[in-house]
C-alpha cells in the first residue's frame, strides 16, 4: 500500500527512491503543474494517479484517455500515473504520444469521459503536469481539483480490481484528419507553421497541408525536447518576432504558432506584424457572427475591450461576456451560455458546434483563421486587422510572486482600486468607469482605456495586461506609471518576464 504523501522530501535520498512527495502548491486552479524533482517524485505521480482514478470513480466513471508531450521526462511520467490510475481500477485507454487537443479529441473518439493528459503545456523544461477532465469536452475547475488534492495529500484513495491498460493506434491519425476537416481553402496561401521544436510539430505541418495550405513552411517543426531555440510559447515576445522573420523571409500570407501542447495558436500577419490572440478573437467574432445571427461570445478579462464596443458585432446582434481568465473557465462559460465560441487573450479558443467541439485546440483555431481568409477573397490578414477599431493592447507581463503569496497581493490591489473609485480618484487624468472583479481586477477607464492585475491560475506569477485607446506611449504610461508603481511597493513582487 503506497503511503500518503509528504511534502518534504528531499531529491538525493532514500526517502525520495522510497516514499511519494507531492507539493500542494501543485494543485491548481484547473490542473496540476509541479517542478519534477524537487515538488513532485515519480512515487507522488503514481499516488495522483491513485488519487484521480478513486475521484472519478466517485463521478460514476473508469474509462480514462491518457496521453503525453514531448518532453524527455513525460513518458515515463504518464506511465507512473498509468499505475496509480489501474490501481484504482481504471481502463486506461493509452493513446501514446499527444497534444493536448489529441486527448480531447479522443475523448468523444473512444467513447470515454475521462481524460488525464501529462503535459507541462508551455512552462519551461523541468516542469511537468496535468490537464483532466471527467465531462467532455470540460476540463477541471476549482471544486474539482480541490477534492483531487485532498484526496491525493491525505492518501484516501481507493484501490480496486478489475484496472487494465489497453494502448491505442491511430488517434493521431484520425485527429489530424477531423481538424483538417474543419475547412477546405479555395485560395492559395503560403503559411509559416510554427513549433518551437514542441509537440505540434508532429501534427500540425499534415493538418494545414490537408486544409488545402498551397505552401507550408516549416519552422522548427523538428521534435527536440530541448527546445533549442526557445520555449514553444506564441504569447511571448521571442517566438513571435521569429515568425515575423519567418514571414518576411518567405513573403508568407501569415505565420501559425503552435504552443507545446497544441492547444493555443498565436497569428503573424503577411506584413510581419503579430496580431494578439484577443484581436484575432474579434476578427473571427465578427466574421462568425455574419453567418450564425445573434451569436454568444465569452472572452477573458485579458481581452481587448473593442468587443464591448466593436459596431460590427452590435450589428450583427452579437453578444459578448467577459468572464475569468483560465482555459477551464471559458471553456466552461461557453459550454453554460451555448455560446458559438469562446475566445482567451493567451490563444486558447473554444468553438462549439458546427466548427468545433467545444474543447481548445490550435489546429482547429488555425482551420477558423483560414476558413476566415477564404470567406475573403482578396483580403488579406492584415487588411482585416486593419479594419478593427484602434486599441493599443500590451504583451501580457508576469512579475514573480511566489504562489502562497499571490493571491493576497492581488486581494489588496483589488481593494485600493475599489477605494480609488470610492474617492473619485483619477488614473492618469481618467475616471474609474467600471471594476471588473470576477478574476483579480480590470480597471476600465472613462476613455476605454483598462489595466488588468491578476494572479496566475499556473504559475508564481502576477498577471498584467494594459490596454490604452489613445496611442502606443499611453499604452507603456498605463504601465510604467501606474501599475508597475503600484505592484512594486510590495517586496512580495520579483522580476517581470518581459516588459513594454
Amino acid at each position: 500500500m503506497l503511503q500518503a504523501p509528504r511534502a518534504d522530501i528531499v531529491v538525493n535520498t532514500a526517502a525520495f527512491e522510497n516514499l511519494p512527495l507531492v507539493k500542494a502548491t501543485g494543485f491548481r486552479e484547473y490542473d496540476a503543474r509541479w517542478l519534477f524533482g524537487p515538488d513532485i517524485n515519480l512515487l507522488g505521480i503514481q499516488a495522483l494517479g491513485l488519487g484521480l482514478g478513486t475521484y472519478i470513480h466517485e463521478l460514476g466513471h473508469s474509462r480514462i484517455v491518457v496521453g503525453h508531450d514531448y518532453r524527455s521526462y513525460s513518458l515515463t511520467i504518464k506511465q507512473a500515473l498509468t499505475l496509480g490510475l489501474i490501481g484504482a481500477g481504471c481502463e486506461v485507454l493509452d493513446i501514446g504520444l499527444a497534444l493536448t487537443p489529441t486527448a480531447y479529441f479522443a475523448q468523444f473518439d473512444l467513447d470515454a469521459p475521462c481524460v488525464a493528459m501529462v503535459t507541462a503545456s508551455h512552462n519551461e523544461n523541468g516542469w511537468t503536469g496535468v490537464k483532466m477532465g471527467a465531462q467532455r469536452p470540460l476540463t477541471f475547475g476549482p471544486d474539482e481539483m480541490g477534492r483531487l488534492r485532498d484526496i491525493v495529500l491525505a492518501g484516501t484513495w481507493k484501490e480496486r480490481p478489475g484496472g487494465k491498460l489497453t494502448h491505442i493506434d491511430g488517434v493521431g491519425e484520425r485527429y489530424i484528419a477531423d481538424a483538417a476537416s474543419r475547412t477546405s481553402l479555395s485560395r492559395p496561401l503560403k503559411v509559416v507553421c510554427a513549433c518551437g521544436n514542441g509537440t505540434a510539430g508532429a501534427f500540425a505541418p499534415e493538418a494545414l497541408r490537408r486544409m488545402g495550405v498551397a505552401v507550408v513552411v516549416e519552422m522548427d517543426c523538428e521534435l527536440d525536447h530541448s527546445f533549442p531555440k526557445y520555449n514553444p510559447n506564441p504569447e511571448d515576445s521571442v517566438m513571435l518576432h521569429a515568425m515575423a522573420q519567418a514571414v518576411r523571409d518567405y513573403n508568407a500570407d501569415l505565420a501559425l504558432g503552435f504552443d507545446g501542447d497544441g492547444d493555443r495558436c498565436g497569428v503573424v500577419d503577411d506584413e510581419g506584424e503579430e496580431i494578439f490572440a484577443d484581436k484575432i478573437g474579434l476578427m473571427l467574432a465578427r466574421d462568425l457572427s455574419a453567418l450564425h445571427s445573434d451569436a454568444t461570445f465569452v472572452v477573458d478579462v485579458k481581452s481587448t475591450g473593442l468587443f464591448a464596443t466593436d459596431e460590427v458585432l452590435k450589428s450583427n446582434g452579437a453578444t459578448t461576456v467577459y468572464w475569468k481568465t483560465g482555459h477551464s473557465y471559458i471553456k466552461r462559460k461557453t459550454a453554460e451560455l451555448g455560446a458559438l465560441a469562446g475566445f482567451e487573450k493567451s490563444g486558447h479558443f473554444f468553438f462549439n458546434p458546427p466548427i468545433g467541439r467545444g474543447y481548445d485546440c490550435g489546429i482547429v483555431s488555425a482551420a477558423a483563421i483560414l476558413a476566415m481568409l477564404d470567406r475573403n477573397p482578396g483580403k488579406k490578414l492584415s487588411d482585416l486587422k486593419k479594419a478593427l477599431p484602434v486599441a493599443y493592447t500590451s504583451l501580457t507581463m508576469s512579475p514573480h510572486c511566489a504562489d502562497e503569496l499571490k493571491y493576497g497581493v492581488v486581494d489588496d490591489v483589488v481593494a485600493e482600486y475599489k477605494a480609488l473609485q470610492a474617492r473619485g480618484e483619477t488614473i492618469l487624468g481618467r475616471r474609474i468607469t467600471e471594476l471588473i472583479t470576477v478574476n483579480g481586477v480590470r480597471v476600465a477607464l472613462e476613455d476605454g482605456s483598462w489595466v488588468l492585475v491578476r494572479a496566475s491560475s499556473n504559475k508564481p506569477e502576477i498577471v498584467v495586461v494594459v490596454e490604452s485607446a489613445r496611442s502606443e506611449d499611453d499604452m507603456r504610461a498605463l504601465f510604467r506609471e501606474e501599475v508597475k508603481p503600484r505592484l512594486a511597493k510590495r517586496a512580495e513582487v520579483g522580476a517581470y518576464n518581459q516588459e513594454i
